[in-house]
């Protein structure tokens, strides 16, 4: 959902490069997952702006400025639980993490392993005999069929020269 990139002020806050359409939607949750170097931890929220700025939040055992220093490139999550359904033709890119992946006419790539963010775009990471990186895009993502565990991609042989 997000990264911290450093400290905002000297009362705990931490700056937020958000991954999500609204980076204010993050707001909406009361307990966060917080990358540290020794694994995941819930943090909660204590507070949170969007400002011309940017983002900016201040979690609950963070309380001055070394401490949000110390979450610098610190992955930011939400339960996966809090998130609920995906709208209709919408998907979670965690709920594809696992599904097979095949090219039009079924032929397996692999499965999905994880994916990136490049700006305008998600990119899947597909593992199989070979790692593949298909962009998260009509042109490429034909189907999702999270019933049957399976993505289909029009992906050509030549795309892996």
């Amino acid at each position: 959902m997000g990264r911290i990139f450093g400290a905002h002020g000297i009362q705990g806050w931490v700056k937020l490069r958000t991954f999500t359409e609204d980076p204010a939607g993050l707001d909406e949750y009361a307990e966060w997952l917080v990358k540290h170097p020794e694994g995941w931890r819930y943090m909660a929220l204590e507070e949170f702006a969007v400002r011309p700025n940017g983002t900016a939040a201040k979690l609950q055992g963070c309380e001055d400025r070394t401490a949000a220093e110390r979450l610098r490139g610190a992955d930011v999550a939400i339960p996966r639980e809090a998130l609920g359904e995906a709208d209709e033709g919408k998907h979670y890119e965690v709920d594809l993490v696992g599904l097979e992946v095949v090219d039009e006419a079924g032929a397996p790539l692999g499965k999905v392993e994880s994916f990136f963010e490049t700006g305008d775009s998600s990119v899947m990471v597909v593992r199989g005999g070979r790692e593949r990186m298909i962009p998260f895009v009509p042109d490429y993502v034909k189907a999702v069929d999270r019933e049957a565990g399976r993505v289909t991609v029009a992906w050509k042989p030549e795309y892996d020269a």
